[in-house]
């Protein structure tokens, strides 16, 4: 009832407010600060080289990418690894798949197109320029199960934290009332998400709700800032180690 609600806003907030929000979504792209990717390793291993160990792979968009920080090591997949490592006493295996501007779809097919080692478990951070691009929401969730999907059968991925859509709603840098749909239509998106995750317990959904602090959000207006990076690694982590227990996908 209350996702049926939702849409029903969605569809009377955007063909009413329709030119006004197509100006401020042009005005805000031509006038956004675009941040790079950060450098360093999209690969590697944390902890001491012992045995098997795990593998894991991290899919997204730019915020998976690192957008926001000066280096990998400030993001999001190495600084989860490590945590990781530590919390198993185990070799810790990562590789990241992301770019900037990618909708789920598009990370599915460049998933898909790179050579990727086989994988226990998956973190992914997709869905915000699923938002942007206004894809309907039963394509996003078509393409974010067939992206999971293709993880488990092809790559051998156990378990997965999935993490929600951010909290567009308080986007400094988006002006009203783009803002607000912007997070109402995220917001939608999200719902299906939860859902999808509730029904299996190999899929673990992660929250971005608590990252609803725009002056801890970096220069852009847009992307996570250092303290966000750090508290969404020790989250993934938590989710991670869950997962492992749960699974039984234990480092040999």
């Amino acid at each position: 009832m209350a996702a049926t609600i939702l849409a029903a806003m969605l569809n009377v907030c955007k063909y009413s407010l329709l030119p006004i929000l197509l100006a401020q979504a042009v005005r805000l792209r031509r006038n956004a600060i675009r941040l790079p990717e950060p450098p360093g390793p999209r690969e590697g291993y944390a902890g001491e080289q012992s045995g098997r160990g795990i593998h894991v792979l991290f899919v997204g968009d730019s915020s998976a990418a690192g957008v926001g920080v000066t280096h990998q090591s400030n993001a999001l997949a190495l600084p989860t690894a490590r945590l990781l490592a530590t919390r198993l006493q185990a070799t810790v295996h990562w590789e990241l798949i992301a770019r900037s501007g990618v909708n789920t779809a598009q990370a599915l097919q460049m998933l898909k197109q790179a050579v990727v080692r086989r994988a226990d478990l998956l973190v992914t951070a997709l869905g915000t320029n699923d938002v942007t691009s206004q894809q309907s929401p039963g394509k996003f969730l078509a393409a974010y199960k067939e992206l999971v999907d293709y993880a488990v059968t092809r790559l051998g991925v156990a378990g997965a934290v999935i993490t929600g859509l951010p909290p567009l709603h308080i986007l400094p840098v988006a002006p009203q009332p783009l803002r607000s749909y912007l997070g109402r239509y995220a917001q939608r998106l999200d719902l299906l998400l939860q859902r999808w995750c509730s029904a299996s317990e190999n899929l673990s959904y992660l929250s971005l709700d608590w990252a609803a602090v725009p002056h801890e959000m970096a220069v852009d207006g847009y992307h996570p800032g250092d303290g966000q990076y750090r508290q969404w690694s020790v989250l993934v982590t938590d989710r991670l180690f869950e997962l492992v227990r749960r699974v039984r996908t234990v480092p040999a």
